[in-house]
């Protein structure tokens, strides 16, 4: 195992934990929620739950893919220059405009929740939960090379 190994295993983890935790707040947390607890508990519990998981994103995910995806670019040798070239690097701006757009969607979801914007908080939730998936599926389409 190299040093790359490892910088690629984090960068791989951080990307699972993060929209897995989408999934598992979508898909487990708030069906829960909505059947358990009145709407009063339910908004409470998940603004806590939304906030918690900003602040582990903001802290923990965002930075470790960041660090670790520019690492894994500079080692593959992608320069600004090399972006617009077929294959890897189309598949990689792909990726990160990609990932701009979740990261957007998920900055109004926060402020619409916080806004008691319900309508808007959902459509941005749905759009950062399925621009994440279009993420992994792009990470996935790129070469292993």
């Amino acid at each position: 195992m190299t040093w790359w190994s490892v910088v690629r295993f984090l960068h791989v983890l951080s990307a699972a934990l993060w929209v897995g935790g989408q999934l598992t707040v979508s898909l487990v947390v708030l069906p829960l929620a909505r059947g358990l607890l009145d709407e009063q508990r339910r908004a409470k519990v998940m603004s806590a739950v939304g906030r918690r998981f900003g602040i582990v994103t903001a802290a923990v995910f965002l930075p470790v893919q960041l660090g670790t995806g520019v690492a894994l670019a500079w080692r593959k040798g992608v320069t600004w220059a090399s972006l617009a070239d077929p294959g890897y690097s189309r598949i990689l701006v792909a990726k990160l405009l990609l990932f701009c757009a979740v990261m957007a969607a998920a900055g109004l979801h926060g402020w619409a929740s916080g806004a008691a914007r319900p309508r808007l908080a959902r459509a941005m939730a749905v759009a950062a939960l399925v621009g994440s998936l279009g993420v992994v599926l792009l990470a996935t389409a790129l070469p292993a090379t």
